[in-house]
Protein backbone atom coordinates (compact mmCIF):
# COMPACT_ATOMS: atom_id res chain seq x y z
CA UNK A 1 0.00 0.00 0.00
CA UNK A 2 0.95 3.62 -0.61
CA UNK A 3 0.92 6.44 1.73
CA UNK A 4 1.35 10.31 0.56
CA UNK A 5 0.66 13.18 1.68
CA UNK A 6 -2.04 15.20 -0.03
CA UNK A 7 -0.74 18.60 -0.72
CA UNK A 8 -3.20 21.46 -0.80
CA UNK A 9 -1.51 24.24 -1.98
CA UNK A 10 -4.13 27.04 0.18
CA UNK A 11 -2.47 30.26 -0.69
CA UNK A 12 -3.88 33.52 1.28
CA UNK A 13 -3.66 36.86 1.23
CA UNK A 14 -4.02 38.46 4.52
CA UNK A 15 -4.73 42.09 4.89
CA UNK A 16 -4.50 44.36 8.02
CA UNK A 17 -7.95 45.53 9.67
CA UNK A 18 -7.22 49.02 9.54
CA UNK A 19 -4.59 49.12 6.68
CA UNK A 20 -3.93 48.08 3.11
CA UNK A 21 -0.67 46.52 3.21
CA UNK A 22 -0.44 42.49 2.91
CA UNK A 23 2.03 40.72 5.23
CA UNK A 24 5.63 40.83 4.37
CA UNK A 25 6.35 37.24 4.23
CA UNK A 26 4.63 33.70 3.99
CA UNK A 27 5.96 30.40 5.69
CA UNK A 28 4.89 28.42 2.87
CA UNK A 29 3.71 25.39 5.46
CA UNK A 30 1.13 22.90 3.81
CA UNK A 31 -2.00 22.57 5.30
CA UNK A 32 -2.68 18.62 5.33
CA UNK A 33 -6.26 17.67 5.19
CA UNK A 34 -5.68 13.74 4.96
CA UNK A 35 -3.88 11.40 3.38
CA UNK A 36 -3.46 9.37 0.27
CA UNK A 37 -3.40 5.37 -0.38
CA UNK A 38 -3.96 2.90 -2.60
CA UNK A 39 -5.34 -1.16 -2.07
CA UNK A 40 -4.65 -3.81 -4.83
CA UNK A 41 -8.60 -4.74 -5.75
CA UNK A 42 -8.83 -8.35 -6.54
CA UNK A 43 -12.36 -8.35 -7.44
CA UNK A 44 -11.92 -5.54 -9.13
CA UNK A 45 -8.39 -6.50 -10.75
CA UNK A 46 -7.37 -3.20 -10.10
CA UNK A 47 -5.38 -0.94 -8.10
CA UNK A 48 -7.98 1.67 -6.16
CA UNK A 49 -7.16 5.10 -4.83
CA UNK A 50 -8.79 6.49 -2.18
CA UNK A 51 -7.97 9.44 0.22
CA UNK A 52 -8.84 9.64 4.21
CA UNK A 53 -9.17 12.19 6.53
CA UNK A 54 -8.85 10.83 10.16
CA UNK A 55 -10.96 12.91 13.15
CA UNK A 56 -9.11 15.62 15.04
CA UNK A 57 -9.21 13.59 18.31
CA UNK A 58 -7.39 10.10 16.37
CA UNK A 59 -3.80 11.03 17.25
CA UNK A 60 -4.48 12.32 21.00
CA UNK A 61 -2.98 10.49 23.28
CA UNK A 62 -5.54 10.37 25.51
CA UNK A 63 -8.54 9.67 23.28
CA UNK A 64 -6.52 6.19 21.82
CA UNK A 65 -9.04 4.29 23.53
CA UNK A 66 -11.69 6.20 21.41
CA UNK A 67 -12.94 3.92 18.07
CA UNK A 68 -14.99 5.95 14.68
CA UNK A 69 -17.97 5.24 12.74
CA UNK A 70 -16.61 5.59 9.02
CA UNK A 71 -17.99 7.22 5.88
CA UNK A 72 -17.50 6.25 2.48
CA UNK A 73 -17.61 8.81 0.12
CA UNK A 74 -18.15 8.40 -3.78
CA UNK A 75 -16.72 10.86 -6.37
CA UNK A 76 -13.86 11.54 -3.94
CA UNK A 77 -11.76 13.50 -6.10
CA UNK A 78 -14.85 15.75 -6.08
CA UNK A 79 -16.49 15.75 -2.69
CA UNK A 80 -13.17 14.42 0.04
CA UNK A 81 -12.36 18.36 0.52
CA UNK A 82 -15.68 20.00 1.22
CA UNK A 83 -17.16 16.70 3.42
CA UNK A 84 -13.48 15.94 5.42
CA UNK A 85 -13.68 19.82 6.56
CA UNK A 86 -17.60 19.63 6.96
CA UNK A 87 -17.21 16.39 9.14
CA UNK A 88 -14.65 17.97 11.14
CA UNK A 89 -16.17 21.20 11.81
CA UNK A 90 -19.33 19.39 12.83
CA UNK A 91 -17.99 17.22 15.28
CA UNK A 92 -14.46 18.42 16.69
CA UNK A 93 -14.29 19.26 20.36
CA UNK A 94 -12.37 22.67 19.14
CA UNK A 95 -15.72 24.39 17.65
CA UNK A 96 -18.10 23.21 20.32
CA UNK A 97 -20.20 21.99 17.69
CA UNK A 98 -20.13 18.54 17.93
CA UNK A 99 -23.73 17.57 16.24
CA UNK A 100 -22.17 14.22 15.15
CA UNK A 101 -20.06 11.90 16.04
CA UNK A 102 -16.26 11.99 14.97
CA UNK A 103 -15.93 10.13 12.02
CA UNK A 104 -12.95 8.62 9.52
CA UNK A 105 -13.96 9.80 6.18
CA UNK A 106 -12.50 7.76 3.33
CA UNK A 107 -13.00 8.90 -0.55
CA UNK A 108 -12.99 6.71 -3.22
CA UNK A 109 -11.65 7.89 -6.38
CA UNK A 110 -12.75 7.39 -9.39
CA UNK A 111 -11.65 4.60 -12.08
CA UNK A 112 -15.09 4.29 -14.26
CA UNK A 113 -17.74 5.51 -12.70
CA UNK A 114 -20.64 4.55 -15.04
CA UNK A 115 -19.34 0.92 -14.31
CA UNK A 116 -19.47 1.08 -10.56
CA UNK A 117 -22.01 3.23 -9.85
CA UNK A 118 -24.71 1.42 -12.42
CA UNK A 119 -26.14 -1.32 -10.94
CA UNK A 120 -28.07 -2.85 -13.68
CA UNK A 121 -26.49 -3.05 -17.54
CA UNK A 122 -28.13 -0.08 -19.66
CA UNK A 123 -28.42 -0.73 -22.98
CA UNK A 124 -27.18 1.48 -25.77
CA UNK A 125 -26.53 1.63 -29.55
CA UNK A 126 -22.37 1.50 -28.80
CA UNK A 127 -21.31 -0.35 -26.34
CA UNK A 128 -20.76 0.42 -22.54
CA UNK A 129 -19.31 -0.73 -19.36
CA UNK A 130 -22.44 -0.19 -17.05
CA UNK A 131 -24.04 -2.84 -15.19
CA UNK A 132 -20.58 -3.15 -12.62
CA UNK A 133 -22.33 -1.61 -9.21
CA UNK A 134 -22.83 -5.14 -7.44
CA UNK A 135 -19.26 -5.66 -8.54
CA UNK A 136 -18.08 -2.53 -6.83
CA UNK A 137 -19.80 -2.58 -3.95
CA UNK A 138 -18.33 -6.01 -3.45
CA UNK A 139 -14.99 -4.21 -3.41
CA UNK A 140 -16.47 -1.72 -0.73
CA UNK A 141 -17.96 -4.71 1.30
CA UNK A 142 -14.99 -7.52 1.02
CA UNK A 143 -11.88 -5.85 0.54
CA UNK A 144 -11.83 -1.88 1.59
CA UNK A 145 -13.90 -1.96 5.10
CA UNK A 146 -11.76 -5.06 5.75
CA UNK A 147 -8.50 -3.36 5.12
CA UNK A 148 -9.60 -0.05 6.96
CA UNK A 149 -10.94 -2.14 10.00
CA UNK A 150 -7.71 -3.56 10.13
CA UNK A 151 -5.54 -0.24 10.09
CA UNK A 152 -7.53 2.33 11.45
CA UNK A 153 -9.45 2.13 14.97
CA UNK A 154 -12.98 2.05 13.40
CA UNK A 155 -16.37 0.79 15.26
CA UNK A 156 -18.94 -1.14 12.18
CA UNK A 157 -21.21 1.50 11.71
CA UNK A 158 -20.69 2.86 8.12
CA UNK A 159 -22.52 5.20 6.08
CA UNK A 160 -22.32 5.67 2.15
CA UNK A 161 -22.90 8.84 0.43
CA UNK A 162 -23.36 9.37 -3.20
CA UNK A 163 -24.22 11.91 -5.64
CA UNK A 164 -25.79 11.17 -8.70
CA UNK A 165 -24.73 8.28 -9.94
CA UNK A 166 -23.18 7.66 -6.77
CA UNK A 167 -26.93 8.35 -5.41
CA UNK A 168 -28.36 5.73 -7.53
CA UNK A 169 -25.75 3.15 -6.23
CA UNK A 170 -26.55 4.00 -2.49
CA UNK A 171 -30.12 3.80 -3.02
CA UNK A 172 -29.59 0.45 -4.82
CA UNK A 173 -27.22 -0.54 -1.54
CA UNK A 174 -30.26 0.30 0.70
CA UNK A 175 -32.42 -1.89 -0.76
CA UNK A 176 -30.25 -4.99 -0.88
CA UNK A 177 -30.88 -7.69 1.35
CA UNK A 178 -27.30 -7.79 3.31
CA UNK A 179 -25.26 -5.01 3.00
CA UNK A 180 -21.84 -3.71 5.77
CA UNK A 181 -23.69 -0.17 5.49
CA UNK A 182 -25.77 1.30 8.49
CA UNK A 183 -27.06 4.64 6.66
CA UNK A 184 -26.97 6.05 2.95
CA UNK A 185 -27.20 9.78 1.71
CA UNK A 186 -28.41 9.31 -1.78
CA UNK A 187 -28.09 12.78 -3.12
CA UNK A 188 -30.20 13.92 -6.67
CA UNK A 189 -30.08 10.11 -7.36
CA UNK A 190 -30.06 9.55 -11.25
CA UNK A 191 -33.37 7.51 -11.44
CA UNK A 192 -33.29 7.85 -15.21
CA UNK A 193 -32.15 4.28 -15.53
CA UNK A 194 -35.24 2.45 -13.86
CA UNK A 195 -38.46 2.77 -15.83
CA UNK A 196 -41.30 2.39 -13.42
CA UNK A 197 -41.22 -1.27 -14.40
CA UNK A 198 -38.17 -1.59 -12.86
CA UNK A 199 -38.07 0.26 -9.99
CA UNK A 200 -41.75 -1.22 -9.33
CA UNK A 201 -39.41 -4.68 -9.02
CA UNK A 202 -37.09 -3.47 -7.11
CA UNK A 203 -39.20 -2.01 -4.43
CA UNK A 204 -41.25 -5.54 -4.29
CA UNK A 205 -38.12 -7.19 -3.48
CA UNK A 206 -37.02 -5.56 -0.49
CA UNK A 207 -36.80 -6.90 2.92
CA UNK A 208 -37.30 -5.51 6.39
CA UNK A 209 -33.72 -5.57 6.47
CA UNK A 210 -33.41 -2.50 4.83
CA UNK A 211 -35.99 -0.54 6.82
CA UNK A 212 -33.24 -0.88 9.89
CA UNK A 213 -31.09 1.70 7.90
CA UNK A 214 -31.57 5.03 7.49
CA UNK A 215 -31.84 6.59 4.40
CA UNK A 216 -31.60 10.17 2.98
CA UNK A 217 -32.75 11.44 -0.12
CA UNK A 218 -31.93 15.00 -1.43
CA UNK A 219 -33.70 16.10 -4.43
CA UNK A 220 -32.71 19.04 -6.75
CA UNK A 221 -34.21 21.48 -8.78
CA UNK A 222 -33.95 20.44 -12.50
CA UNK A 223 -35.43 23.62 -14.29
CA UNK A 224 -38.12 22.34 -17.07
CA UNK A 225 -37.52 18.96 -16.56
CA UNK A 226 -37.88 19.12 -12.48
CA UNK A 227 -41.47 17.59 -12.63
CA UNK A 228 -39.98 14.18 -13.86
CA UNK A 229 -37.11 14.10 -11.35
CA UNK A 230 -38.21 15.12 -8.64
CA UNK A 231 -41.83 12.49 -8.97
CA UNK A 232 -38.95 9.56 -9.67
CA UNK A 233 -37.73 10.57 -5.86
CA UNK A 234 -41.27 11.02 -4.53
CA UNK A 235 -42.42 7.86 -5.83
CA UNK A 236 -39.70 6.13 -4.62
CA UNK A 237 -39.83 7.20 -1.01
CA UNK A 238 -42.96 6.86 -0.87
CA UNK A 239 -43.31 3.58 -1.67
CA UNK A 240 -40.75 2.74 0.65
CA UNK A 241 -42.92 4.51 3.36
CA UNK A 242 -45.59 2.27 2.53
CA UNK A 243 -44.23 -0.44 2.79
CA UNK A 244 -42.90 0.13 6.65
CA UNK A 245 -46.03 -0.17 9.48
CA UNK A 246 -44.12 2.35 11.80
CA UNK A 247 -42.06 5.50 11.17
CA UNK A 248 -39.38 4.98 8.37
CA UNK A 249 -36.15 5.62 9.61
CA UNK A 250 -35.53 8.02 6.99
CA UNK A 251 -36.02 11.66 5.15
CA UNK A 252 -36.44 13.24 1.65
CA UNK A 253 -35.45 16.91 1.10
CA UNK A 254 -36.51 19.13 -1.85
CA UNK A 255 -34.06 21.71 -2.86
CA UNK A 256 -35.68 24.16 -4.65
CA UNK A 257 -33.08 26.75 -5.33
CA UNK A 258 -30.31 24.32 -5.60
CA UNK A 259 -29.47 22.41 -8.88
CA UNK A 260 -28.32 19.01 -9.84
CA UNK A 261 -24.44 20.27 -9.77
CA UNK A 262 -24.98 22.75 -6.51
CA UNK A 263 -26.71 20.45 -4.57
CA UNK A 264 -24.25 17.42 -3.13
CA UNK A 265 -22.75 19.72 -0.21
CA UNK A 266 -25.76 21.29 1.34
CA UNK A 267 -27.71 18.18 1.03
CA UNK A 268 -24.68 16.46 2.86
CA UNK A 269 -24.77 19.06 6.13
CA UNK A 270 -28.81 18.11 5.60
CA UNK A 271 -28.27 14.53 5.43
CA UNK A 272 -26.04 13.79 8.01
CA UNK A 273 -27.88 16.49 10.41
CA UNK A 274 -30.95 14.27 9.70
CA UNK A 275 -29.06 10.66 10.83
CA UNK A 276 -27.80 12.08 14.36
CA UNK A 277 -30.73 14.14 14.45
CA UNK A 278 -30.68 14.88 18.67
CA UNK A 279 -27.05 13.63 19.24
CA UNK A 280 -26.22 17.28 19.56
CA UNK A 281 -28.17 18.40 22.83
CA UNK A 282 -26.94 20.95 25.30
CA UNK A 283 -26.41 19.52 28.45
CA UNK A 284 -28.66 22.54 29.12
CA UNK A 285 -31.40 20.96 28.55
CA UNK A 286 -30.68 17.91 30.11
CA UNK A 287 -32.24 17.45 33.83
CA UNK A 288 -31.53 14.31 34.68
CA UNK A 289 -29.65 11.12 33.92
CA UNK A 290 -32.91 8.97 33.10
CA UNK A 291 -33.61 12.12 30.26
CA UNK A 292 -30.35 11.70 29.15
CA UNK A 293 -30.24 7.74 28.99
CA UNK A 294 -33.63 7.67 27.35
CA UNK A 295 -32.65 10.54 24.13
CA UNK A 296 -29.43 8.21 23.57
CA UNK A 297 -31.72 5.27 23.79
CA UNK A 298 -34.08 6.63 21.23
CA UNK A 299 -31.21 7.78 18.56
CA UNK A 300 -29.82 4.38 19.16
CA UNK A 301 -33.47 2.25 18.34
CA UNK A 302 -33.66 4.77 15.27
CA UNK A 303 -30.08 4.18 13.79
CA UNK A 304 -30.03 0.35 14.60
CA UNK A 305 -26.59 0.81 16.48
CA UNK A 306 -25.58 1.77 19.99
CA UNK A 307 -24.29 5.38 20.71
CA UNK A 308 -23.93 5.55 24.02
CA UNK A 309 -24.11 9.71 25.36
CA UNK A 310 -21.23 11.21 24.29
CA UNK A 311 -18.41 11.63 27.48
CA UNK A 312 -17.65 15.60 27.09
CA UNK A 313 -21.65 15.61 27.03
CA UNK A 314 -21.71 13.94 30.29
CA UNK A 315 -18.62 15.53 31.71
CA UNK A 316 -20.33 18.83 31.25
CA UNK A 317 -23.36 17.27 33.13
CA UNK A 318 -20.88 16.14 35.88
CA UNK A 319 -19.31 19.59 36.30
CA UNK A 320 -22.41 21.41 36.19
CA UNK A 321 -23.81 19.70 39.15
CA UNK A 322 -20.31 19.12 41.01
CA UNK A 323 -19.87 23.26 40.66
CA UNK A 324 -23.18 24.10 41.64
CA UNK A 325 -23.83 26.44 43.97
CA UNK A 326 -27.03 24.24 45.63
CA UNK A 327 -25.50 21.60 48.29
CA UNK A 328 -28.20 19.18 47.52
CA UNK A 329 -26.96 19.08 44.08
CA UNK A 330 -23.86 18.05 44.10
CA UNK A 331 -23.80 14.60 44.73
CA UNK A 332 -26.18 13.87 42.01
CA UNK A 333 -22.41 14.28 40.12
CA UNK A 334 -21.68 10.97 40.81
CA UNK A 335 -24.25 8.81 38.58
CA UNK A 336 -23.20 11.29 35.30
CA UNK A 337 -19.45 11.08 36.38
CA UNK A 338 -20.16 6.92 37.07
CA UNK A 339 -21.78 6.75 33.76
CA UNK A 340 -19.13 7.52 31.88
CA UNK A 341 -17.20 5.04 33.48
CA UNK A 342 -19.76 2.72 32.73
CA UNK A 343 -19.48 3.50 28.67
CA UNK A 344 -15.80 4.48 28.03
CA UNK A 345 -13.91 2.24 30.76
CA UNK A 346 -10.62 2.70 28.82
CA UNK A 347 -10.37 6.56 29.21
CA UNK A 348 -8.52 8.06 31.57
CA UNK A 349 -10.48 11.68 31.75
CA UNK A 350 -13.55 9.19 32.68
CA UNK A 351 -11.89 8.54 35.92
CA UNK A 352 -10.15 10.94 36.53
CA UNK A 353 -13.31 13.25 36.71
CA UNK A 354 -14.93 10.49 38.77
CA UNK A 355 -11.93 10.76 41.03
CA UNK A 356 -12.17 14.60 41.52
CA UNK A 357 -15.88 14.21 42.06
CA UNK A 358 -15.21 12.16 44.94
CA UNK A 359 -12.61 14.29 46.23
CA UNK A 360 -14.97 17.23 46.06
CA UNK A 361 -17.54 15.15 48.00
CA UNK A 362 -14.68 14.01 50.79
CA UNK A 363 -14.82 10.95 49.82
CA UNK A 364 -10.61 10.86 50.59
CA UNK A 365 -10.76 6.39 49.74
CA UNK A 366 -12.88 6.52 46.77
CA UNK A 367 -10.94 9.28 45.22
CA UNK A 368 -7.85 7.51 45.73
CA UNK A 369 -8.52 4.35 43.70
CA UNK A 370 -9.92 6.04 41.08
CA UNK A 371 -6.79 8.43 40.56
CA UNK A 372 -4.88 5.01 40.49
CA UNK A 373 -7.01 3.71 37.68
CA UNK A 374 -6.11 6.92 35.49
CA UNK A 375 -2.36 5.78 36.48
CA UNK A 376 -3.09 2.10 35.22
CA UNK A 377 -4.47 3.82 31.89
CA UNK A 378 -2.07 6.90 31.83
CA UNK A 379 0.82 5.79 33.38
CA UNK A 380 2.68 9.13 32.70
CA UNK A 381 -0.25 11.21 34.71
CA UNK A 382 1.27 14.47 36.27
CA UNK A 383 -2.21 15.62 37.79
CA UNK A 384 -2.97 12.23 39.48
CA UNK A 385 0.09 10.77 41.25
CA UNK A 386 0.52 14.42 42.81
CA UNK A 387 -3.62 13.96 43.78
CA UNK A 388 -2.61 11.39 45.45
CA UNK A 389 0.36 11.72 47.35
CA UNK A 390 -1.62 15.25 48.52
CA UNK A 391 -4.85 12.72 49.44
CA UNK A 392 -2.29 10.19 51.01
CA UNK A 393 -0.97 13.01 53.89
Amino acid sequence: MKINLIHKPFIAILFLVIGVCPMQSQTGEQIVLGTKHTLRSTVLEEDRDYWISLPESYHDKRSSYKRYPVLIVLDGNVHFKPIAGMVNYMSADTYRNQKIPEMIVVAIQNVDRRRDYTPDKIITTRANTSGGGDHFLQFLEDELLPDLDQKYRTVPYRILFGHSLGGLLAAHAYMKEKTLFNAFLAVDPSFGTWDSETMDHKLDAITDASFKRFLYMATANWGKRNIRNRDRHVRFYESLNSKYSGMLPGKLEYFEHENHSSVPIIAFHNGISAIFEGYGISYRDIAAKEQLTEHFQEISERLSWDFPPPEHLVNQLGYALLQSRNAEDRPKALEFFLLNVENFPKSPNAYDSLAEAYETLGDTQKAIENYKKVLGLEPDNANASLKIKELNR
